[in-house]
């Protein structure tokens, strides 16, 4: 192994918001900042209920019990926007708008 190959650590270390992000804190020292229009649940959730948040998944997800609300590290780290997010027009998996003349159905 070089000396550049760092142990990666997906696990959840820290939660926090901004006024249009959540950000994640890693084991490893990444931070992970995304949209909060990714994640409806909770754009929409008051401080209170997003400042709820349990690490699940052996550490590799996130949990708001009020908002019935689950990430993981993986999907953040992918840049995937949430499944109430695809009812407005997401790409799957890629927090992307579609593109122009490309036409997607969801039920």
């Amino acid at each position: 192994m070089g000396i550049l190959a760092l142990k990666a650590d997906e696990r959840v270390e820290a939660v926090s918001f901004t006024q249009d992000s959540l950000v994640v804190s890693l084991k490893d020292g990444r931070v992970i900042s995304v949209p909060l229009t990714w994640y409806p649940r909770l754009l929409e959730a008051t401080p209170a209920a997003r400042q709820n948040w349990q690490i699940s998944g052996a550490g590799y997800g996130i949990h708001w019990p009020q908002l019935d609300e689950d990430l993981s590290t993986e999907g953040l780290l992918r840049g995937a926007a949430g499944s109430a997010t695809l009812r407005q027009g997401q790409v799957i998996g890629s927090g992307l708008p579609p593109k122009p003349n490309h036409r997607f159905m969801v039920d």
